[in-house]
């Protein structure tokens, strides 16, 4: 069997090398249909890129984010589309970033393009089920259209190091491209409620909300965090594995609470114990206490207290994170996941001959 895998994607994105590495790993040929150039070249570059493969392939998955790619991928193949999705442009840029105001003419723009996606598509890719019921609702589409693949994490980029805790003090790690979802200003606020207990906070990378973290923290007088800027995705391994404990996300818009962050499965993928903000699409796969630790979204004085409690508790960290790893191996590798999406290839390849027979 062999899949085009089409699109502008950025084939270094989590999600996007932990499907392509699972199906090839699952024994599958993947030949990757990709531009990374800017404007209309980019759609014009993968007509002439499919048009040499057009005929060596058996189905076509749209990588992420794809939404335009799907238009065009409609034009240029007669064969069965999955789109991932993975997440609404229109929730991310109208209510979760807030970069365009609803009823806007770019609102609307968005709201179009997540519709028509995932109407011209034969099968939709989303990592959670709350993220599917907001879709059904939200753009009226057959729920029988979507399939649930978890996110996970690539088991060669991040595992197990030694952890070798040589800092005097209790480290806590946080990595993210600060959108209002993560919440980082509970993280400020929790650090200074914990001024005084021995523990320091890294903070690494950049984006939309950054500015504004760091006037909080010189509004607050903040003196535990460490600011670090983006690194590289293959070094943010060794950053992990110096913390004490890393944390999810916090934040309180609305997409926080459909969806579990690339950062908590590369902490259980290490092994290491996870603090997150509590909602339904962290319960669809983990249990407090157990995996790693709920606290409430939005709320500093509450995440305050978890760090806290694994601070002063050095037996429930070792359990969840052993939990947490475990979950990890058994069911978020690349190869894992990549066999659940093959299932669901094969389910199209079949309804693609039947309809070839007709």
């Amino acid at each position: 069997m062999t899949i085009c895998y089409f699109g502008i994607y950025d084939p270094n994105y989590s999600r996007n090398r932990i499907l392509i590495k699972g199906l090839r790993q699952n024994n599958i040929e993947v030949i990757e249909c990709n531009s990374r150039l800017h404007g209309i070249a980019k759609y014009i570059e993968l007509a002439k890129k499919h048009f040499k493969i057009r005929k060596k392939y058996d189905l076509m998955i749209i990588g992420f984010p794809g939404y335009q790619a799907v238009i065009l991928a409609k034009f240029l193949t007669k064969k069965k589309i999955i789109f991932d999705a993975f997440t609404s442009i229109y929730d991310s840029m109208v209510y979760d970033r807030r970069l365009a105001r609803p009823r806007s003419l770019r609102a609307i723009y968005y709201w179009l393009l997540d519709w028509l996606s995932c109407k011209l598509a034969d099968k939709i890719l989303l990592d959670t089920n709350a993220n599917i019921e907001y879709f059904v609702k939200t753009f009226k589409i057959n729920r029988s259209k979507f399939l649930r693949v978890f996110v996970g994490s690539d088991n060669e980029v991040f595992y197990p190091l030694e952890q070798k805790f040589e800092y005097d003090y209790f480290l806590v790690h946080f990595h993210g491209c600060y959108i209002p979802l993560q919440g980082i200003e509970y993280i400020i606020r929790a650090a200074k409620i914990l001024e005084k207990e021995n523990m320091k906070f890294n903070l690494i990378g950049r984006g939309q909300t950054y500015e504004n973290i760091r006037r909080l923290v010189e509004e607050l007088k903040v003196e535990n965090i460490n600011f670090i800027d983006s690194v590289p995705y293959e070094e943010l391994k060794n950053y992990i594995a110096e913390a004490n404990i890393c944390l999810g996300i916090f934040g309180t818009t609305e997409k926080a609470q459909r969806v579990i962050p690339n950062k908590v499965y590369e902490y259980l993928a290490m092994g290491c114990p996870v603090i997150t903000g509590d909602s339904p699409a962290v319960r669809e796969l983990f249990n407090d206490q157990q995996e790693m630790v709920f606290c409430k979204m939005g709320d500093a004085d509450n995440l305050a207290k978890k760090i806290l409690e694994l601070k002063n508790n050095s037996q429930l960290r070792k359990t969840i994170a052993k939990n947490g790893y475990n979950k990890f191996i058994n069911n978020l590798t690349p190869k894992i996941l990549g066999e659940q999406l093959l299932k669901e290839v094969n389910k199209e390849i079949k309804n693609q001959r039947i309809n070839d027979l007709y």
